[in-house]
């Protein structure tokens, strides 16, 4: 069941107000340095556009949140004291990624506590898109990175032989006749999981209306990263055998990368219309 305020005023602008200066003097140095890495981090600079689109999204939503019932949920009171809670525990530990979680988390349990669950429901999305622009913690992204360069070198090695190629894969580094490709921390695709992983919930959220097929959609968008960085790897490490590792590097290995980028979108692309086109399941009717 669920805790809901009835029969009071509508949430008043002035109460609304508070809980905004609120979020800014508490948060105002968190996000201070979320901007700074966002800057200084190729990983998540589509953070800088991803935050603007997910405020388009809301506004877009403004006549839906304007008719939408106001019936404040107690829920979001408790919601909002965990996100200061969280906030405490990650600036005395030192921990940024909880202070940035405890950010939306104020953000929606002063929603769900204003306004209610239809007004939360509504502004899920936008939150979900700022949400993955957070930077995931560092234990978390060092055990990914390892993992996905020995499978960005695990593919590029198939490829390779498949193309009659000769090459040693040691690890993560692959053995070519006339050069060594390391696949490096920078080269691990974790840069373009996190984008990718951004653009399923875009592509999901216009080309679908169904769950089922936009969870499939989203899920897509991790084998989808790992196999296109798998093949710029292997392009690279083409290009290296014929032209020498001077020819993949600077411009040529940025252009690589754009171009998978490219190639990942159409495969995304292709999942989405193989979603869209399948049949909804039918459904058993009641006697």
């Amino acid at each position: 069941m669920r805790a809901t305020i009835r029969n009071r005023p509508r949430p008043s602008g002035i109460a609304a107000l508070a809980f905004l200066l609120s979020a800014i003097a508490l948060y105002a140095t968190v996000i201070a340095k979320l901007l700074s890495d966002w800057w200084a981090n190729p990983d998540y600079s589509h953070a800088f556009l991803v935050v603007p689109l997910a405020g388009l999204f809301a506004w877009h939503r403004r006549a839906d949140l304007i008719r939408a019932e106001r019936a404040g949920s107690t829920i979001g009171l408790p919601i909002v004291c965990l996100a200061l809670l969280l906030l405490i525990v990650g600036t005395l530990g030192a921990e940024l990624f909880l202070t940035r979680v405890s950010l939306l988390m104020f953000v929606a349990g002063s929603i769900l506590f204003l306004f209610g669950w239809r007004h939360l429901r509504l502004l899920m999305f936008p939150l979900t898109l700022v949400l993955l622009t957070i930077p995931i913690p560092a234990i978390v992204i060092s055990r990914l990175t390892l993992s996905l360069q020995l499978a960005a070198s695990n593919i590029a090695e198939v490829t390779l032989n498949a193309l009659r190629i000769p090459v040693l894969r040691e690890g993560n580094v692959l053995v070519l006749p006339n050069a060594a490709l390391q696949v490096a921390e920078a080269c691990s695709g974790i840069r373009s999981l996190t984008a990718l992983i951004t653009l399923a919930l875009l592509v999901a959220r216009f080309s679908e209306s169904r769950w089922g097929p936009r969870t499939i959609i989203v899920l897509s968008a991790i084998p989808i990263a790992v196999l296109v960085n798998g093949l710029r790897v292997a392009a690279a490490a083409i290009g290296a055998y014929l032209y020498g590792t001077s020819a993949v590097e600077g411009f040529v290995h940025e252009l690589l990368g754009w171009l998978m980028f490219l190639l990942a979108f159409a495969l995304m692309a292709v999942c989405a219309r193989a979603m869209r086109g399948r049949p909804p399941r039918a459904r058993l009717a009641m006697p």
